[in-house]
């Protein structure tokens, strides 16, 4: 049997995918023509042999150290997400914050001792799933407080234990990652249907805690609407709710640890709302000669009651870089997915929404399959997948050229988009020519779309200046976030807070709710181990 690719420690998927030496040069000098500079040599990607890593400052138990290892790859793994920042300090072998231990616990009773001893040692434990943070949601960044940090991965967690055909749902282990549960449904002719841009390196446990936004444009976006109920092990006991369709008994024990981000408890399973799988598919591309009639027309779409699987809205530079399509129109990607029923009546509709807002939709852009197994993916919305899937990839090794690559994603509404969109497009480009990172480039498309507003996601591309692109990192991404608190927005749709976003969602927040949060937390982590700094202080 062939063992699993290797997982790169220092950034996105496994080794020897994405980008080789070649294209990344020639990447190197498009780059370097778009910004009127000169070609940079590309940073070679660390070997663990170059670390120098801080040694263990704990040691645990002899009763657990069957569960525990230092091994120098692990803990280098463990020590980021896969933010800007996590990726250049990784090429530039900046590790210096790194869990003392790495922990796979095999089952809850393990869970529940390394809880025990790291409140009774004073150890801050973060737990792990695929790493896939972009926020510094895992890192193990804590205080002198804490005697050190254990990162509690859950990967041993990583089965289906149990599938109700008749209710359509399912008993799912939180380690488990996207495609090896999808592997586990398929069999049964059923699919969580939920695919974040990081399904490949992501888990069910970190799409719950981080509340996770998947691919699909409406109705379900969000992993919370596939809950019955979430079983937590916290330092206090079992935190379990009650598997129901619905319900309105007091405020949701769900809710409490959907999008908590591992400092409530550690999530081991839940049972999760599941879907046939689709036979129908339909899709379309509509092209508008300027993204207001794209904003209209996604508006008008989303307002419809139509729920379009996808209704991903591109401007033209968006478009470009991705490799969608360099035609200079702003693009409306459209798709339907069914397992009950044809969807020629959907996407006709949908096509005519667009068409009243200036539309120009070509007749060979519209592909209906109906067919197990296939789908409606060609032209420009094929192009986008396969750019979409391929980005992690592409991001870090323009980051291994000098390039600062961000992401800003929010939500508002549709009356306060323009407003929201003219203060992050001023604030992202007159802050990137103050720290000397202009000429920095920007896109925007809507990843979602609701009946009340947009999901806009916004990248900013610069050229930094040799040995200053983590401060000028900063200075950008502070901006855009001080510019979507101002304007109305939330710091994020489905990033989550992390650390990054710590000080906005401080002001997102009710005061209230942020001492009620608190309370919680003392409850059930009373030593205040569990992933500290993120979204309140122990």
């Amino acid at each position: 049997m062939n063992s699993p690719p290797k997982r790169r420690f220092w950034g996105w998927g496994v080794e020897g995918a994405g980008p080789n030496r070649e294209q990344q040069l020639k990447m190197g000098k498009t780059i370097a023509e778009r910004f009127g500079a000169e070609p940079r040599e590309p940073i070679d990607p660390p070997t663990v042999d170059e670390l120098d890593l801080r040694a263990p400052r704990v040691a645990p138990p002899q009763s657990l150290a069957h569960l525990c290892t230092t091994d120098p790859e692990a803990r280098a793994g463990h020590t980021y997400g896969k933010s800007f920042r996590d990726v250049w300090r990784g090429l530039h072998r900046d590790f210096t914050q790194p869990p003392d231990i790495v922990a796979i616990p095999r089952n809850e009773d393990d869970v529940a001792a390394l809880l025990d001893w790291c409140s009774d040692a004073a150890i801050a434990a973060i737990p792990y799933g695929g790493g896939s943070s972009v926020v510094g949601g895992v890192e193990c960044d804590v205080d002198d407080a804490y005697g050190g940090a254990v990162s509690i991965d859950l990967r041993a967690f990583d089965q289906v234990l149990d599938i109700d055909r008749e209710s359509r749902a399912a008993r799912i282990q939180a380690g488990v990652y996207g495609p090896a549960l999808e592997d586990q449904l398929r069999p049964h002719g059923l699919t969580l249907r939920h695919f974040p841009q990081s399904f490949e390196f992501s888990t069910l446990g970190g799409w719950l805690a981080t509340r996770s936004g998947g691919h699909y444009a409406t109705l379900h976006t969000h992993i919370d609407d596939f809950v019955e109920s979430i079983r937590a092990v916290t330092p206090r006991g079992v935190w379990e709710s009650r598997r129901l369709p619905g319900s309105g008994a007091g405020p949701s024990p769900d809710r409490a640890l959907l999008g908590s981000e591992g400092t409530l408890g550690v999530i081991t399973e839940a049972w999760m709302r599941l879907q046939d799988r689709p036979t129908f598919r339909a899709s379309a591309t509509a092209r508008f000669s300027t993204f207001t009639g794209g904003v209209e027309a996604a508006r008008a779409i989303a307002q419809s009651g139509l729920n379009p699987a996808n209704c991903r809205l591109l401007d033209p530079l968006e478009a470009q870089l991705t490799g969608t399509d360099d035609q200079g129109d702003t693009l409306l990607l459209l798709a339907f997915e069914s397992a009950d029923h044809p969807l020629d009546p959907m996407i006709g509709r949908a096509v005519e929404c667009a068409l009243d807002y200036g539309a120009r939709v070509d007749d060979e852009s519209i592909v209906i399959r109906n067919e197990e197994g296939t789908g409606a993916r060609e032209g420009a919305a094929g192009s986008w997948r396969n750019a979409f899937v391929r980005a992690p990839y592409t991001r870090d090794a323009i980051v291994a050229l000098g390039v600062i690559s961000e992401t800003f994603e929010t939500a508002c509404t549709w009356s306060g988009f323009d407003a929201l969109y003219d203060a992050v497009s001023t604030a992202v480009l007159d802050t990137a020519e103050a720290a000397g990172a202009a000429p920095a480039v920007m896109t925007c498309r809507f990843t979602h779309v609701y009946p009340d507003g947009p999901a806009p996601y916004f990248t900013v591309l610069a050229l930094g200046q040799e040995g200053e692109q983590l401060a000028q990192w900063e200075a950008i991404k502070a901006a855009a976030a001080d510019a979507l608190i101002r304007a109305g927005g939330t710091i994020t749709h489905h990033h989550a807070v992390g650390r990054d976003h710590r000080r906005w969602y401080d002001r997102q927040r009710p005061e209230p709710f942020a001492a009620a949060l608190q309370a919680a937390k003392r409850a059930v982590d009373p030593a205040g181990i569990l992933n500290p700094g993120v979204l309140i202080d122990p």
